[in-house]
């Protein structure tokens, strides 16, 4: 496949122009289409398989556009004249299976040409993320010049009898990414993308149904919608490092540069190779001769202490001597051919790389080995001009956080799970938001969460799913993200449609609400940080009550008002406000402790945490002449249960809330421990030594609060209308940054020179804003405004 990324950087633009010139892309929204899903001649449709399809056709002249809608089942990847034109199709469920919308142009010819996919279902095996009804693949033209291409019996298809599925990643721990592949090359279908292959023998496609777009009376399982997210970046990256060679003597360069490695004919060989920092890519092994020799490609985020004696812990993440390696694997037999090429089916994460090689008879040759970058293509628009070398290292390690966790959804992390929880995604989007300005990824994962309410109103924790999961409160949280989304992007009308299933999830709790509106017994998995509670879950107390509960339902109450009063109906921001007034007088009545200035855990008052007590600020419950108190003690008692690094998004909030915003840069520990331990992603948990993923985008808020805390720039009205700038510099004496803001750019500088500061802030065109220095408001104009104070 060493054809695989002949082209990667046409994708994302040939996808959007597609889209917008496609004349057949609104019809095909309504009515049935002509093509067919088409699957393999005789396969049940729900096993293992990998399955290669073609079709040529005959161009007087190369067309200026030739616009095609693709969908698969699983997945698929798409070639003309073997050049790759299309990965697909964005993860979704059966109620909205995406279809990409590509002009293939760039790649036909005059003459001959070949456009061939490979299509393929994990069945059994596949990853939690992957909804599946069963194998099948569809191609339709826009116009009538590219429905030559539909999918029909004129298509081939044939399975590739090279693949199996190879599980486990060598430890016990949730593992649900998928399987790595066994690929024997005697077996394997060789070069099926050529323009030069024979297909003749090979079987018609069998034909399913018509496609059907989502609103028809029957869509035949797959509901389909257009993608509203580009095509994934590829770009290709090679690995940096050999660590370790046992067995072979490797020649300079190997593998930062392409150096080819003889290995004699029965021998077993061991290389570790070195990304530097943690990656998710396409990896590609080219490889000659060697018949019989078995190479197994594993991929670690990490090395491990004794597997055997401790188990999955992990220590400097720099350290490989005396380490072991375990993970996932992809494994080849080789053919002895020369020329022969791999490339993973789906992206891998890895930061190490382990080639584990044994040669028959004849030695074989290691031709190449390298990835492609691949990721939602967000670009960083966000600038923080700055000296200070640490805060510049948070916001790399962050940034790349937040890119490994977003692909066609977001994800908690790329390694094990690859799901869209709620919770996790909050936190990205705003990421998002502040670094790079593009909220696609963000609308996308609103809209799978409103889809993925159940009948009782609550959405699912982490959607898409193949098994449902639910958490009650991250139910909560997503209407916090609709609010984050109204707040900070233009875009009223979108925020407005979801409303219902706010007032949906509202209704649900309403329902475990006592008469005095605390909650009590509320069903399903109530997690709220990964602390030692029963799995997460805040303590309840013998009345079945918890302050941190009443705390999310009262602040979410507070966020509906807000959009109903604004988007909605004026009745339901009159209910939400009564139903919060009435919380917040119980929340004070029934935890607060004087005598300790907190608010306990529950009624009990036996225990105390730090969750409780930054939430109750956030949500006004703290009244003025006790922030200051609360504040001292949250940071100071350490009897509290200590946020981990995810929830301390919020406890950093409320510490801000409470005036000691200039500290914040000395709150971020945890962050200077991961960069000490070597990780170049952030860890999941706070505890590094038996964390599990060591890339989790929860905890990259620091790129949220660098922009919004740090220089201040925040937004104060719905849809960043107006803009809000109240830095907290601490013990910066320069510093200055922009952010992308719907509008353009707001852009600050802070200068002490003499004991005063020369303030320069730039707002876009039709905003306004207040700059708050020193507790006194300065109101700010669209265009420059400069101040010395």
């Amino acid at each position: 496949m060493k054809y695989f990324f002949a082209t990667l950087f046409l994708f994302s633009l040939l996808t959007i122009q597609a889209r917008a010139q496609a004349p057949g892309y609104l019809s095909l929204q309504h009515k049935r289409w002509d093509a067919y899903w088409v699957t393999s001649h005789a396969d049940a449709g729900n096993t293992y398989g990998v399955y290669h399809f073609r079709k040529s056709i005959i161009l007087a002249v190369k067309p200026v556009s030739f616009i095609i809608h693709v969908s698969a089942d699983n997945r698929y990847k798409l070639y003309v004249n073997g050049a790759l034109v299309s990965l697909g199709p964005a993860r979704g469920d059966t109620y909205y299976w995406n279809y990409e919308t590509v002009d293939i142009a760039p790649y036909l010819a005059p003459g001959k040409n070949v456009i061939a996919a490979t299509v393929w279902n994990d069945a059994g095996y596949r990853p939690e993320a992957q909804i599946t009804l069963r194998t099948a693949f569809i191609v339709q033209g826009d116009s009538l010049a590219e429905e030559i291409l539909n999918t029909d019996t004129s298509w081939h298809c044939v399975r590739d009898k090279g693949y199996q599925p190879l599980t486990g990643i060598g430890y016990n721990t949730y593992y649900v990414a998928g399987p790595g592949e066994i690929v024997d090359m005697h077996d394997a279908v060789k070069n099926f993308a050529s323009i030069d292959l024979d297909d003749s023998k090979w079987p018609s496609a069998q034909i399913l149904d018509h496609g059907k777009p989502k609103g028809m009376a029957d869509a035949f399982g797959w509901m389909l919608v257009p993608s509203s997210i580009p095509q994934m970046e590829l770009t290709p990256q090679r690995i940096q490092l050999l660590r370790k060679a046992e067995g072979i003597s490797v020649p300079p360069g190997f593998p930062a540069a392409k150096t080819a490695i003889t290995i004699p004919a029965n021998t077993t060989v061991n290389l570790l190779l070195d990304q530097t920092y943690l990656t998710s890519a396409y990896v590609t092994l080219n490889f000659s001769n060697g018949k019989d020799a078995g190479i197994s490609i594993g991929y670690a985020e990490a090395l491990f202490d004794s597997l055997k004696k401790y188990g999955p812990r992990k220590a400097n993440r720099n350290d490989v001597d005396g380490k072991d390696f375990a993970g996932r694997k992809d494994s080849l037999i080789s053919d002895g051919s020369t020329g022969q090429s791999f490339t993973t089916l789906y992206w891998r994460t890895y930061r190490y790389v382990r080639l584990h090689i044994q040669t028959k008879n004849d030695p074989l040759t290691l031709d190449d080995i390298y990835g492609t970058f691949t990721g939602y293509p967000f670009k960083q628009n966000a600038v923080f001009n700055t000296n200070d070398a640490e805060i510049k290292k948070i916001l790399e390690i962050g940034w790349r956080t937040a890119r490994l966790d977003a692909m066609e959804t977001y994800m908690d992390c790329p390694y094990y799970e690859q799901l869209q929880y709620v919770g996790d995604t909050r936190i990205q989007a705003l990421i998002s938001y502040y670094n790079s300005g593009d909220d696609r990824l963000a609308r996308n994962a609103i809209n799978l969460m409103d889809h993925s309410r159940i009948a009782e109103g609550l959405t699912l924790s982490r959607h898409p799913s193949y098994s449902p999961q639910i958490i009650s409160t991250f139910s909560l949280w997503y209407i916090g993200m609709l609010h984050d989304y109204w707040m900070y992007r233009p875009d009223s009308d979108f925020v407005k449609d979801k409303l219902q299933g706010v007032r949906d999830v509202l209704n649900f709790f309403d329902k475990y609400q006592q008469p005095d509106g605390s909650l009590k017994n509320v069903p399903y998995w109530t997690f709220a940080d990964w602390v030692s509670w029963n799995y997460g879950m805040p303590p309840i107390g013998k009345n079945g009550n918890s302050c941190l509960l009443d705390l999310q339902l009262l602040w979410a109450y507070q966020q509906a008002a807000e959009m109903e009063a604004r988007l909605g109906m004026p009745e339901y921001a009159a209910i939400y406000r009564k139903k919060a007034t009435q919380l917040k007088q119980t929340i004070q009545n029934k935890y607060w402790v004087a005598a300790r200035m907190l608010y306990a855990d529950t009624e009990d008052k036996s225990s105390f945490s730090q969750h409780v007590n930054s939430l109750a600020i956030l949500t006004g419950v703290v009244s003025a002449a006790d922030i200051k108190a609360v504040c001292k003690n949250i940071l100071a008692d350490t009897s509290l249960m200590q946020c981990t690094i995810y929830f301390k998004y919020y406890m950093h909030q409320a510490l801000i809330k409470g005036g000691l915003g200039n500290d914040y840069v000395s709150w971020l520990g945890i962050w200077r421990d991961n960069i000490k331990m070597g990780l170049t992603t952030w860890a999941e948990i706070s505890d590094l030594v038996h964390n599990r993923s060591d890339c989790h985008a929860w905890g990259a808020s620091p790129n949220i609060e660098f922009y919004r805390t740090v220089l201040g720039i925040d937004s104060y009205s719905p849809g960043f209308s107006k803009i809000k700038i109240e830095p907290h510099l601490g013990a910066l004496t320069s510093a200055g940054g922009e952010i992308p803001h719907p509008d353009g750019k707001v852009k600050v500088v802070y200068v002490e020179e003499g004991g005063r500061w020369k303030i320069n802030i730039s707002l876009p065109l039709k905003t306004s804003g207040v700059l708050i220095w020193k507790a006194k408001r300065y109101l700010l104009k669209a265009g420059e405004n400069s101040f010395i104070l």
